[in-house]
């Protein structure tokens, strides 16, 4: 396993950038293109489907809050800018959808027979509803936990910085008063 995650085709995808990529790319390949159709028709597609989904969420999440080390990690305001910048495009994805006007996979969801219900394009637009407004609830969590623990970050450089001067006598503060006051004299 050490072997695996060590490899640099690992290291590639677990860049933050890189997984923000798969996991906001991957609703539209999905969806948009014969994967659908195969995971749909096909147990094995559907499994795979899943575990995609999965291991890309894992991915992305794990760039933005995970414990484990990563390839590169990425400052607190660049994470946020990056949850930004995937959320709306998972609106955007949830947007297309309901705004859609041609069923996915007609020749499937079309030809089901169904007697209840929305028809199906209506039934198709409420997912694209539910879809944009469901993926805000971990992406507000998300938010959430990167600002707190951002936070708590702030409140542990600060105590370390504070011990750091400690030891030295606040060698460092008086050698900041010293360049403010040379600062000041070159005035």
């Amino acid at each position: 396993m050490l072997w695996a995650v060590h490899t640099k085709y690992a290291q590639f995808i677990a860049h933050p950038l890189v997984a923000a990529i798969l996991f906001a790319s991957s609703l539209v390949i999905f969806y948009f293109t014969p994967l659908f159709s195969w995971a749909t028709r096909e147990h094995i597609g559907h499994q795979w489907m899943i575990v995609h989904f999965v291991i890309t969420g894992y991915l992305f999440v794990q760039a933005l809050i995970g414990v484990d080390p990563g390839p590169v990690r990425l400052g607190y305001p660049q994470r946020l800018m990056l949850l930004i910048a995937t959320l709306a495009f998972h609106a955007f994805f949830g947007l297309a959808i309901m705004n859609g006007q041609t069923l996915l996979l007609a020749d499937w969801f079309g030809a089901m027979g169904r007697t209840w219900g929305e028809a199906p394009l209506q039934d198709q637009q409420t997912g694209g509803a539910i879809a944009w407004g469901i993926g805000e609830i971990p992406t507000a969590a998300l938010t959430l936990i990167v600002a707190v623990n951002w936070a708590r970050s702030d409140q542990r450089e600060a105590k370390r910085l504070d011990r750091a001067s400690d030891r030295t006598g606040n060698q460092d503060l008086a050698e900041y008063n010293e360049w403010l006051e040379r600062i000041n004299k070159g005035k």
